[in-house]
């Protein structure tokens, strides 16, 4: 438990990345009418779950509004009512709804990460600022006894594929990203791509609620076995 506390302490107060420190700061500040009587969290988002989780979610970025304000992964915008809704019907999440830091969510089995911890401008962070954030992501890797890994979206599938390369979990092709791609690692572990779950996905079809399900119903059938 102190490991994953004082990796999240200091993935909390990183400003290695003035553009994203600033940028968090000025959406806190400015806010969102919807969201005027919230107090933003305006800094970098900490990993959220279960410490000693089997299947591990690695993210792009906190959403402006969402994590940036709540302070939790994944809570409080469309994506986050995604994937918990998922995580919940595979049995990974005690509710399937996320609204903020006191709603009661536990993950069970479950943790998550993000190749940027900090809200970028446009959802993009730039190439520097996931090096800067890769340490973290590296130490997230070591903490979490994790059986599976599922990547959401391109940038997160190849942020995790140049650490198990890098660390000689995988040999040989670089694999490529695909909704559904399915990789083997080493000492029996997987690795798992999914479509980040974005109102740019899901509202235009490219992805439905059964093929989120799928990916984790993979994820519970490899960690159950």
């Amino acid at each position: 438990m102190t490991t994953w506390n004082r990796l999240n302490r200091e993935i909390i107060h990183c400003q290695r990345c003035s553009r994203l420190t600033e940028h968090c700061s000025a959406v806190a500040r400015e806010k969102r009418r919807a969201y005027q009587d919230c107090e933003y969290w305006g800094r970098a988002v900490a990993n959220f779950g279960d410490r000693r989780a089997r299947l591990l979610l690695v993210g792009l970025a906190p959403g402006a509004h969402g994590a940036n304000r709540t302070g939790r992964m994944f809570t409080g915008d469309r994506s986050g009512d995604w994937l918990y809704r998922a995580l919940h019907r595979a049995g990974f999440a005690n509710q399937p709804e996320s609204t903020s830091l006191d709603d009661d969510l536990q993950l069970e089995g479950c943790a998550i990460t993000a190749v940027c911890h900090c809200a970028p401008p446009n959802n993009r962070p730039l190439p520097a600022e996931i090096e800067n954030c890769r340490e973290w992501l590296n130490q997230t890797f070591q903490v979490v006894p994790f059986q599976v890994v599922v990547a959401l979206g391109q940038i997160a599938w190849k942020g995790v594929v140049d650490h198990v390369l890098a660390e000689g979990w995988l040999t040989g092709k670089r694999p490529r990203f695909a909704h559904g791609a399915e990789v083997s690692l080493s000492r029996g572990r997987s690795l798992l791509a999914s479509y980040h779950p974005s109102q740019q996905n899901t509202f235009t079809g490219r992805l439905t609620e059964p093929m989120f399900d799928s990916v984790f119903a993979k994820a519970r059938k490899f960690i159950d076995r």
